[in-house]
């Protein structure tokens, strides 16, 4: 059997994204933009990487309802295998809906994720052949803290390097314990200062690049630390860095770190070194931003190449 695969663990859902057209009135209707796609962060993450051309297994789950089997179908399409996917008959399939405004920033948002507590340490442990099969693991923190320390403890039995996405400030708490086991983690700045103790403003470059060694210090191989307008720093053994975001207009900020995260673990299983894997990580955060969805549909290297931050 192969080991070219990545193994992709957490959050599928249908996403609902408003762009609203002025200022948030409380109490009434206002006016907007709104889309529908699918998200979840681990199901972002190996969509982009079906779209790459990279081997790419989803465990995650769904509700045993239209929407799951709409989720699953279209995910499968991209060229993600879904067959260890849980279908769940006690809840329905994840939902997360968010309101930004006219500028594209991230005003709230809100998330049903109930499905994925049943993801347990059961359910991997009867799948954990796809962990000795894989080359990477990649997890985001909606799991359980008893499955998210199941996900380590099998990577760590497989020999295979476990990759993390804190998620959100509240979620990337379940990571702290971990961070001396995992490869890399690429975390916000509101993540980055949970994980550290150390927070910092998005435009401070120097003060994001101490927070991204800190997380070396602390036992993780990569630190990749997004900082939103201000692009990403980098830090590992070997070298550090930072690259600016590509100017654009945006359409919709939700999914463009998650492509980023895809990107680079592309790089990583395909022997890029670090900073041309997170430089092409940015270009895919280029074109997601200018998507209105959370997935580019027509991903692909050339394109990558094409937006390249030299």
């Amino acid at each position: 059997m192969p080991f070219d695969s990545i193994l992709l663990i957490g959050a599928s859902c249908q996403d609902l994204v408003a762009r609203i057209d002025s200022d948030l009135q409380a109490g009434t209707s206002n006016p907007a933009r709104i889309r529908a796609s699918y998200g979840g962060v681990a199901r972002n993450v190996a969509e982009n990487l079906a779209r790459l051309g990279q081997s790419a297994k989803l465990i995650s789950a769904v509700g045993r309802d239209r929407a799951g089997e709409e989720l699953l179908e279209y995910t499968a399409a991209a060229g993600v295998d879904v067959s260890a996917v849980l279908r769940s008959n006690r809840f329905p399939t994840g939902f997360y809906m968010a309101v930004i405004d006219p500028q594209a920033r991230l005003q709230f948002a809100m998330d049903d994720m109930r499905v994925l507590s049943e993801l347990t340490p059961a359910y991997l442990l009867r799948h954990q052949a796809l962990f000795e099969t894989a080359r990477l693991v990649f997890v985001d923190t909606n799991l359980s803290e008893a499955t998210l320390k199941t996900v380590i403890t099998l990577a760590r039995k497989a020999k295979v390097p476990v990759c993390a996405d804190p998620t959100s400030a509240v979620l990337a708490e379940r990571l702290k314990p971990h961070l001396s086991k995992l490869h890399m983690v690429t975390p916000n700045v509101a993540e980055a200062a949970v994980l550290t103790g150390q927070p910092f403003e998005s435009s401070n470059r120097q003060a994001a690049l101490e927070s991204a060694r800190a997380l070396l210090a602390a036992g993780v191989d990569i630190a990749i630390i997004t900082l939103a307008e201000f692009g990403v720093v980098y830090a590992s053994s070997e070298t550090s860095g930072h690259i600016p975001a590509i100017k654009t207009s945006i359409s919709d900020p939700t999914g463009a770190g998650d492509a980023l995260s895809a990107t680079v673990l592309f790089g990583l299983v395909n022997e890029m070194d670090l900073d041309d894997a997170v430089r092409l990580g940015v270009s895919a955060a280029y074109l997601t931003l200018r998507y209105s969805g959370t997935v580019c549909p027509d991903l692909s290297l050339e394109k990558l190449y094409q937006q390249l931050v030299i």
